[in-house]
Formats: structure tokens, C-alpha cells, sequence
């Protein structure tokens, strides 16, 4: 009996082992997830890799420079399920966005949402 606990025990600390891994690598917490950032700008370029998409947005200052932010958004399969494509991501394209930005106030975010042809969708 003791050794079918001492299995049991065993075969959850492997499990924890593997999932903590999975778990660290999905936190959000360099972003501020308790505010929405919104941009408009043109898309420079896009790239649906896995684990994440990225989106690279153009954005004008009042200023009149150009920064660019890089989005963050899931994979590329959650995308599609979505309905999105890459071809919805084309260089040149203008769209907004509503996304949770990087804690250091850099020009990053999480995606959140995408408002494209006047419709907007999660992008998350």
C-alpha cells in the first residue's frame, strides 16, 4: 500500500514539474492588465508564429513621429478559430487596437481586441 502512495505522490510531483513550466511561460504579468491601452496605426508587419502572433502597428504621435508597438496575440490556431488569417494582416493596413501594455510603459502589449473594416474581435 505504501509504495502504491509513494507512486501516487511521485507521478503528481512529475506532473507539477511539467505544468509549472507551461504555467510560468504563460504569464501576463509584465503587462498591466488592469487598463486598455488603445492605438490606431498601420500595420508594418505580422507574423502568426507559434506560441504567439505578433502584429508590428505604426502609430502616430501628436508629434508627428512614428513609434512602433509590437502586439502580442495567441497562437495561430486560436486565431483561426477566431476567424482571423494573416491575409487580415497585411502590411499597409490600418486598424485599431485595444490591448494591455507592458508594466515599463514601453510601446508592447498584450492584444486584447482588433477593430478592423469597422468591426471589432477578440484577438486573445
Amino acid at each position: 500500500m505504501k509504495i502504491k502512495s509513494l507512486g501516487i505522490v511521485a507521478l503528481f510531483a512529475i506532473a507539477v514539474a511539467v505544468a509549472l513550466p507551461v504555467w510560468a511561460h504563460h504569464s501576463h504579468g509584465n503587462y498591466n492588465m488592469e487598463v486598455y491601452t488603445s492605438l490606431t496605426g498601420t500595420i508594418r508587419e505580422a507574423h502568426f508564429i507559434n506560441p504567439h502572433s505578433w502584429i508590428y502597428l505604426d502609430v502616430k504621435e501628436k508629434d508627428g513621429t512614428i513609434t512602433t508597438w509590437a502586439m502580442e496575440g495567441t497562437a495561430p490556431a486560436g486565431l483561426k478559430k477566431s476567424g482571423w488569417d494573416l491575409d487580415s494582416f497585411k502590411p499597409g493596413i490600418t486598424l485599431s487596437a485595444r490591448c494591455h501594455q507592458l508594466k515599463d510603459g514601453s510601446p508592447g502589449c498584450l492584444l486584447g481586441f482588433i477593430t478592423k473594416d469597422g468591426v471589432e474581435k477578440s484577438f486573445d
